[in-house]
């Protein structure tokens, strides 16, 4: 029984409005260095925190939470599509003991994910498949949010149930840090997009879905030239937050409301309660002791970008 977390940025502009070379390079060598500390460890059994954007949940059942049972990812922004391996029996103890804990999660035998939980699974694991994984959704874009307690509850529910397996448990947080991407909110859009929201974006049109993230990079494009085109990078609170993670001080964060996060660093910045509650189940295994952590703001990609991983320091 050990455990091992990873927390990283997802972006998906990479490769339709990059940095320049040397920040590529330099966002390579960490993503690199974390993919060796990953392999070294040798992972038996993957527990995956990431969001989604309005590609496989939506308002007609909108959950804070949802645990996956068997998940596709769909291949947004040309990232890998496939079926990620999902071992059901464990994922449904989990689920079990979740609830058990306290924590409403839902379940989900059809999960449909994108972006934010294909990436980390290439970058770091190299494929959808090459490791049993289980996805656990947190609502990060649709109000009403979840809070960063209940997001640290959960996270903490999973390392407790983690804990009673023999097994070596990668704990992976998939997020941005400061950022704003031109996400449609329910309460702003037309009837259209309002229909797409509840649920009828689920299937796209390759046309509409070209659209969609044609509109992303076009507003990536303006942000490199205006960073005020869009809700500026907050790198001040960003370092902070890695602060906090590091230091293991993570119920300082049940203090800061939704609305006051969303002002400080932008509205899909509640990414960050996936790292809440990777380090979170992380704690159950007792201290820990940070590493591997970069930060840098990326205009191009519209976010904060950071890493920060952490190990139990009875196996450090």
């Amino acid at each position: 029984m050990s455990a091992l977390v990873q927390c990283l940025s997802h972006t998906p502009l990479v490769g339709h409005v990059d940095p320049t070379p040397d920040v590529l390079a330099e966002v390579g060598a960490v993503v690199a260095e974390a993919r060796a500390r990953i392999a070294e460890f040798g992972p038996e059994l993957v527990v995956l925190f990431a969001p989604d954007h309005y590609n496989g949940f939506f308002y007609d059942v909108m959950p804070s939470f949802c645990i996956g049972m068997a998940a596709e990812a769909i291949g947004d922004f040309g990232t890998a599509a496939g079926t990620l391996s999902v071992p059901k029996e464990i994922a449904e103890a989990c689920a079990d003991a979740v609830l058990e804990s306290g924590v409403d999660a839902a379940v989900s035998y059809r999960m449909q994910v994108d972006h934010g939980f294909a990436q980390p699974l290439e970058l770091l694991l190299g494929g959808l498949d090459r490791c049993p994984v289980i996805p656990v959704f947190v609502n990060s874009v649709a109000i009403p949010l979840p809070s960063f307690q209940r997001a640290r509850l959960l996270g903490q529910a999973i390392g407790r149930f983690a804990r009673t397996l023999d097994k070596k448990v990668l704990f992976l947080g998939s997020g941005g840090l400061s950022h704003q991407p031109p996400v449609p909110e329910l309460a702003k859009v037309d009837a259209r997009m309002a229909d797409r929201l509840m649920g009828s974006g689920r299937n796209l049109p390759a046309d509409e879905r070209e659209a969609r993230q044609q509109r992303v990079i076009a507003a990536a494009e303006r942000f490199v030239e205006d960073q005020n085109s869009l809700h500026p990078l907050n790198p001040a609170w960003d370092q902070q937050f890695l602060d906090t993670l590091a230091d293991a001080r993570l119920p300082e964060f049940d203090g800061l409301g939704n609305a006051e996060l969303s002002a400080i660093a932008g509205k899909s910045t509640h990414e960050v309660k996936t790292w809440v509650a990777a380090f979170a189940a992380l704690s159950a295994f007792g201290p820990y002791q940070a590493e591997g952590r970069y930060y840098r703001p990326i205009p191009e990609w519209i976010a904060g970008f950071g890493a920060l991983g952490a190990r139990p320091l009875a196996h450090s």
